[in-house]
């Protein structure tokens, strides 16, 4: 008898499918279809983007060492890119999707298709719109499994389940967008979601409430993503354990915790032990808010619904912390790497590139006064080191820096802040010498293969709150992160050089600091900004320039035939 051709011909022939457990390295082929579509949460229609319908959009299911190949058509009335967060892209920056840094938007009526492999990372990464507000319905999970023959150092759950938290508004996003384009501090959003869905505490919500089923003494894993757009989240569940195995597809030590704390831009998997009575268990949300902002009661939910629960019994809800910085802190500094995991590199010994980045949230001058929005009638306007990063629109940073193209960029992004501060003293806010910043489109440059090392520095200037910062093109480990202004002689004596937690996005804390340290040996243009998405218009990022290696496996390709353009 011949071999089944059935599953021969769905892995030729049919779109939005996985495919690669007939081969230790397949293709995995999608087609994301963007379009407006109106749907009703908290009572009320409303026009949103999606990706073929949904939200959240569809889970890239891939092994480690497959290629995704996306195509991107854009039917809706917006501009748009997708970045594929987390993934390092390894010679492939073309397809990492921020607009004006990688590329130009695909434009509506436009097509694009993404080609990229996915290699050495397993666990959970996700997708989302790199452009404007959009992301808050423009998003997805990657689940990257590890390759035929090779088992998670874990044992194995009995299911999986993607959870992905986001935020939903009532009003036109674009018009909260342009609120922030304009300097505007956006209004807060309406609800938070568990897959799209707030949850029994809102109005109009609970039928159809986001419910995970399990049977009682079986493991399951969850896949977390934070997808909100602004909202450093804690997570509950009530009388439950979580065990944390993985954060930003990177293993860590178990670490057993009742509370998961996760910032915009990261993901955490943890395996979840049904060892209650059969019953329902709300799974609660709410933001944690680590400056002087009124505490937000805003909770979403989900129900952790075990097989025999009696449907008509109410859930049992959680203690969820509130603002608790404690708690916070102890989450994100107590992880450390599973050393004995495939694709441990260890941390770089020697550091070739050493920056002290300032950051926070300040003023531009208003340049027609009377005009600007901001508080004092100015402009907002983030800064790294006292640089408001003014993105290039006619054409990507990594085009003009590819063809050489004078006049898009320069390459003296600042290594210390122009002004030597008491950063974290409540004092900085009263003195206007501080507010301001400027703007300009001014980025830094790396040889190959240096390491880099960068103190991130929290500067309380007009705005107090945690800053989830996200590099793109490569993870890095996280030595150490505190409180108040970093000292070089006695904070790097808490450097972890051991077992460091490798991460994408680091949520450096409120009036504190961490320090990361990664090597450039991914040749390109890297975005690192804030991924709190109020701030990316205020200017609140830079991009790394990594230089050509000496061969051409270390060098970065041409771009594709069908690149966008400007």
């Amino acid at each position: 008898m011949g071999r089944p051709v059935l599953p021969l011909l769905i892995c030729a022939l049919v779109v939005s499918v996985f495919c690669s457990s007939f081969a230790s390295a397949a293709i995995v082929e999608h087609t994301f279809n963007v379009e407006d579509v109106i749907v009703n949460r908290l009572c009320r229609d409303r026009t949103i983007t999606t990706v073929n319908g949904s939200l959240p959009g569809p889970t890239l299911l891939v092994q480690e060492g497959d290629t995704l190949i996306i195509h991107v058509i854009n039917n809706s009335p917006y501009n748009m890119t997708i970045h594929w967060h987390g993934i390092t892209q390894m010679r492939s920056a073309w397809a990492d999707g921020p607009e004006y840094v990688t590329q130009c938007p695909i434009v509506p009526g436009n097509r694009y298709t993404y080609k990229f492999n996915v290699t050495e990372q397993e666990g959970t990464l996700w997708w989302h719109a790199h452009i404007t507000f959009v992301r808050e319905t423009v998003h997805g999970a990657i689940v990257i499994r590890p390759r035929a023959g090779r088992s998670y150092p874990f044992p194995k759950p009995y299911k999986e389940y993607p959870l992905i938290f986001g935020e939903w508004w009532n009003a036109n996003i674009m018009d909260i967008s342009n609120m922030a384009v304009a300097g505007v501090r956006p209004n807060d959003s309406d609800a938070y979601t568990i897959n799209g869905q707030p949850g029994d505490l809102y109005n109009c919500s609970s039928d159809h409430t986001t419910r995970f089923r399990v049977k009682q003494g079986k493991t399951y894993l969850f896949r977390i993503v934070n997808a909100a757009l602004n909202a450093q989240l804690f997570f509950k569940i009530a009388d439950h354990k979580f065990t944390v195995v993985a954060v930003d597809a990177a293993y860590v030590n178990p670490y057993v915790t009742d509370v998961v704390v996760i910032a915009p831009g990261q993901t955490a998997d943890v395996l979840l032990k049904a060892d209650q009575k059969p019953g329902l268990y709300y799974m609660a949300a709410r933001p944690y808010l680590s400056g002087p902002e009124v505490p937000n009661n805003s909770t979403t939910t989900a129900i952790l619904a075990y097989k025999g629960a009696q449907k008509s019994s109410t859930p049992k809800m959680p203690v969820l912390p509130i603002n608790d910085t404690a708690i916070a802190f102890k989450f994100y500094n107590e992880l450390t790497r599973l050393v004995t995991s495939r694709f441990w590199a260890g941390v770089p010994s020697k550091v070739d590139e050493d920056y002290f980045v300032a950051f926070g949230v300040g003023l531009i001058a208003c340049e027609k006064p009377g005009t600007c929005q901001g508080p004092f009638g100015q402009t907002v306007g983030a800064f790294m080191n006292n640089v408001s990063l003014e993105l290039p629109t006619k054409m990507s940073l990594l085009e003009a820096y590819v063809q050489n193209v004078d006049g898009v960029f320069t390459t003296d992004f600042p290594k210390q802040p122009p002004v030597e501060l008491d950063y974290t003293s409540p004092n900085i806010t009263l003195d206007p010498a501080t507010w301001f910043t400027s703007k300009s489109t001014k980025i830094i440059k790396v040889k190959y293969n240096s390491t880099v090392q960068m103190v991130l520095q929290n500067q309380v200037t007009l705005a107090q709150e945690s800053h989830p910062m996200h590099l793109h093109g490569t993870n890095f480990v996280v030595l150490a992160q505190g409180f108040g202004n970093y000292n070089a002689a006695e904070d790097s004596k808490k450097f972890n050089l051991v077992n460091p937690q490798e991460r994408n996005t680091i949520a450096v804390p409120t009036a504190g600091w961490a320090v990361i340290r990664f090597r450039a040996n991914n040749p390109g243009v890297w975005f690192m900004h804030c991924h709190i998405e109020k701030h990316v218009p205020w200017g609140l990022a830079t991009a790394i320039i990594v230089e050509n290696g000496p061969t051409p496996d270390t060098s970065l390709p041409p771009p594709p035939s069908d690149f966008p353009k400007c």
